[in-house]
């Protein structure tokens, strides 16, 4: 493990599709290839004074080369704290939600990974809620199952909710 922490900021993105469904990225770690895998919403760091929109909006690019998006208003912040590829991270999240029309899987391809990300991603999916809450994969964030109904429904919230997990995997 890195002897030092990367504190940083950073962006995620629910995107949904016209039929309600959510964009998962399956993951692993790669500095950890026997430990289990789990799928997650695209993200990553906020590069200088970029806002939180604009790093999920580029995130998503680069991570599923999705570009024609509506982004719209940060839904949820998370503190994280772990350990990933060998570094150990301390970030502070955005979570805005994003609509595009549905797109085919096979159009869905990285515009720009970085290296560890290339190792770690694996083919996206939608996922229909439904299945997502039936199904006993691990998710990132953690608390997704738990507040992506109401966003399905387009029923958003206010303010931001602060979505943190504190704990191990469900």
């Amino acid at each position: 493990m890195s002897p030092f922490t990367l504190r940083r900021k950073a962006a995620r993105v629910v995107l949904l599709d016209g039929d309600g469904r959510v964009l998962l990225l399956p993951a692993r770690d790669p500095a950890q290839p026997g430990l289990p895998g789990w799928w997650e919403i695209p993200g990553g760091g906020i590069d200088g004074d970029e806002s939180s929109a604009d790093a999920a909006r580029r995130e998503l690019h680069e991570e599923t080369g999705i570009a024609e998006v509506e982004i719209g208003p940060c839904v949820w912040t998370q503190h994280s704290v772990f350990t990933f590829g060998g570094y150990h991270f301390d970030q502070h999240e955005w979570i805005h939600v994003a609509w595009c029309d549905s797109i085919p899987l096979h159009t869905v391809t990285p515009g720009g990974l970085e290296a560890l990300e290339a190792l770690a991603f694996g083919d996206p999916r939608w996922w229909a809620l439904e299945h997502l809450l039936d199904s006993e994969d691990r998710v990132l964030p953690h608390r997704l199952r738990e507040f992506l109904p109401d966003l399905v429904s387009g029923v958003l919230p206010a303010e931001p909710h602060d979505i943190t997990h504190h704990g191990g995997w469900d």
